[in-house]
């Protein structure tokens, strides 16, 4: 479990065959001390929850499956690929962002960014079987970052980024037409299903 508060920016530095055929292995470079993280925790990579299973002191590795490469846009990642980090939630800390899971429900795209005041208008376009899931005010993460949406625009939606935000984030270097990989709150998922099930 997360909250969407990215606490680092890391690089892959290393990709290999994993285990089985299809699957992927990455190493990826941190600023987080990995000394007190355990062997298989779990650290969101961009949204995506995956298992330690390598470590060092500035730097662990992660297997991917050519499912989870397939559905995400970690089968895009290269050498050199800088992605959002955040630790797993322990009991009592605080809930900055909202709860994310780390399970993606689907790849969007950054259709515009445009500059609004101090900020930067950010529009994503979300698959038809998630947009329904997207509200003015409620929370969506993206790329594992935790926000608020603007307004719903058919399968569009806007997001204002603050420059914290975008220097905290792989949002700063974001470009339009970037892949993002999205997952809904899944309160708004619970609410969807009471309603579908209410008209039956």
């Amino acid at each position: 479990m997360f909250t969407g508060i990215v606490t680092d920016v890391g690089e892959v530095t290393a990709l290999t065959p994993g285990g089985q055929v299809g699957d992927r292995k990455f190493t990826i470079r941190t600023k987080h001390d990995m000394a007190p993280i355990a062997m298989g925790a779990s650290i969101a990579c961009s949204g995506c929850c995956l298992t330690v299973v390598e470590k060092g002191a500035d730097w662990f590795a992660v297997e991917v499956s050519g499912e989870t490469l397939d559905k995400t846009h970690l089968g895009d990642w290269q050498q050199g690929r800088r992605i959002n980090l955040e630790l797993s939630l322990k009991l009592g800390d605080e809930l900055g962002g909202h709860l994310v899971y780390g399970h993606v429900d689907g790849v969007g795209t950054i259709v515009s960014m445009t500059p609004e005041g101090g900020s930067m208008r950010f529009v994503f376009e979300a698959p038809g079987d998630l947009a329904r899931f997207i509200a003015p005010k409620g929370s969506v993460a993206v790329d594992g970052i935790s926000l608020t949406v603007n307004e719903v625009d058919g399968n569009r939606f806007g997001i204002n980024i603050i420059p914290h935000t975008q220097a905290v984030t792989t949002l700063g270097t974001a470009k339009p037409g970037q892949r993002v990989n999205l997952e809904v709150d899944m309160l708004a998922r619970y609410v969807q299903r009471l309603l579908e099930h209410g008209k039956t």
